[in-house]
């Protein structure tokens, strides 16, 4: 398809959303591309214009040589050798492909930042009946104020007509039914220092995508569709802490709760949201910064930009393949000898405060990949209209659920020099191990109390 005319039609749905009411869902006509020119997700499946984006051709779902079940992930693809590199010599070359955070960053490390770029390889890949939930959702799925309804089990709007509705796809996308983690967490200090502020153990689980559940009886339950709950080992202050959330499709119903030693209570937080400080980035990153965006939507007006082809990170499973945190870890940023960027077709949609409301940030923009739905950059600007914070995300390849996982995530501050590292594997045994879904009995306040006395 050619890229311009792509562009503006993509600009054009943008601009026709703002007269078409926010729950229309798209006709049987428009939900059958899904079988023919588009994935079962709601990609493009053909190439792009060059080639350099390939069709989509079934993702991956082979094993990966290397993986170890419930152990170190391997990397399909580490063979592949750089194309290219970006830097802050030749970044005005390929400006029309970088965001503007990158672009920042490019500028302000001039001698440690760049953006290595590979092969691009559309790995993205899920069960069967993800697809055909998929599919339903199109022709039901519609949003009733901020609350998606009858969707479930798939990608809830996988031809979508607003900013929302692709942020609920970020927000609900296939990452797997159970898998557990142990990672750690580090702040960039301005002066170059990596400070652990957390080693956790914790386990997910998305009851949004039970297989045993349809629409209607996740309507009629409690809405939760994704369980967390995290461990803390160290640092020593700050061990034996514990967090539970419970991410509801209402909003208003979001439910966290942390397990305090010097307490030894349960305690539920009062505002586990937007630009609130979360606890398990003991309060250096907000709320809705994990994973690039998670929380609620309606504080802003979320507004489709385009479909462009971008530089993003993906299929970063090499990131996973040093032994120690220390090698992924650079003074301001992530050591780039270990980031793996490709070009992928990217929804940008923008984020503005609504009047009325308050957040840190403003306006925001985020680039979220087609195939998997995962936001993977997003740009925040202050207050005074300064670009602020530039968010990421990395996606690893796990042909075992099989699927696109979310991996090390973080920021950069680029008024302060301060960065973010959350979820860095690397010197752990396991890394994202897939597992049999858990009894919800699991992911309630007292089952964390019954494990976090000290």
């Amino acid at each position: 398809m050619n890229f311009t005319k792509h562009l503006l039609g993509a600009a054009a749905a943008a601009a026709m959303s703002a007269t078409l009411p926010a729950w229309a869902a798209v006709s049987a006509d428009e939900a059958a591309r899904l079988k023919g020119e588009l994935t079962p997700l709601g990609a493009e499946k053909a190439a792009n214009k060059d080639g350099s984006i390939p069709a989509w051709s079934g993702g991956m779902s082979t094993p990966i040589a290397g993986d170890k079940a419930g152990g170190r992930r391997g990397d399909p693809f580490k063979g592949d050798k750089p194309l290219f590199s970006i830097d802050a010599k030749n970044a005005d070359q390929h400006a029309e492909r970088l965001t503007e955070g990158t672009k920042a960053m490019l500028k302000k490390y001039p001698d440690s930042f760049r953006v290595d770029v590979y092969k691009t390889h559309r790995t993205m890949a899920a069960p069967q009946w993800v697809y055909d939930n998929t599919f339903r959702n199109a022709t039901r799925g519609r949003l009733d104020g901020p609350v998606p309804k009858g969707v479930y089990g798939g990608i809830p709007f996988p031809i979508p007509k607003t900013g929302e509705e692709v942020m609920w796809n970020h927000i609900l996308r296939w990452n797997g039914i159970s898998w557990t983690f142990a990672n750690t967490w580090y702040q960039l200090t301005t002066d170059g220092r990596a400070v652990m502020v957390s080693d956790n153990v914790g386990d997910q689980q998305f009851p949004y995508y039970y297989p045993d559940g349809n629409a209607e009886t996740f309507e009629k339950g409690d809405g939760n569709f994704w369980f967390v709950r995290i461990r803390t080992s160290a640092p020593a202050l700050r061990a034996g802490e514990a967090l539970l959330a419970h991410e509801n499709i209402d909003p208003n119903k979001l439910q966290t709760w942390v397990y305090l030693t010097g307490q030894r209570r349960v305690r539920k937080l009062p505002n586990a949201c937007c630009d609130a400080p979360t606890p398990a980035a003991a309060g250096v990153m907000s709320f809705d910064e994990i994973y690039t965006f998670t929380g609620r939507l309606d504080r802003f007006d979320w507004k489709i930009l385009g479909k462009k082809e971008m530089f993003i990170p993906y299929n970063a499973n090499n990131f996973f393949q040093p032994k120690t945190d220390a090698e992924v870890l650079g003074k301001h940023h992530v050591n780039p000898d270990h980031m793996r960027w490709e070009l992928h077709r990217v929804w940008v949609v923008e984020a503005t405060l609504k009047a009325g409301q308050r957040h840190q940030a403003p306006r925001s923009r985020y680039y979220c990949d087609e195939d998997s739905w995962t936001c993977v950059l997003g740009d925040r600007w202050d207050a005074n209209g300064q670009l602020w914070k530039t968010l990421w995300t990395q996606t690893v390849v796990a042909p075992d659920m099989p699927g696109i996982v979310v991996g090390s995530t973080g920021f950069n501050d680029l008024l302060s020099g301060a960065a973010f590292v959350g979820q860095l594997y690397n010197s752990k045994p396991t890394q994202i191990g897939v597992v049999p879904k858990r009894a919800d009995s699991h992911f309630t306040p007292d089952a964390l109390s019954g494990e976090s006395v000290r």
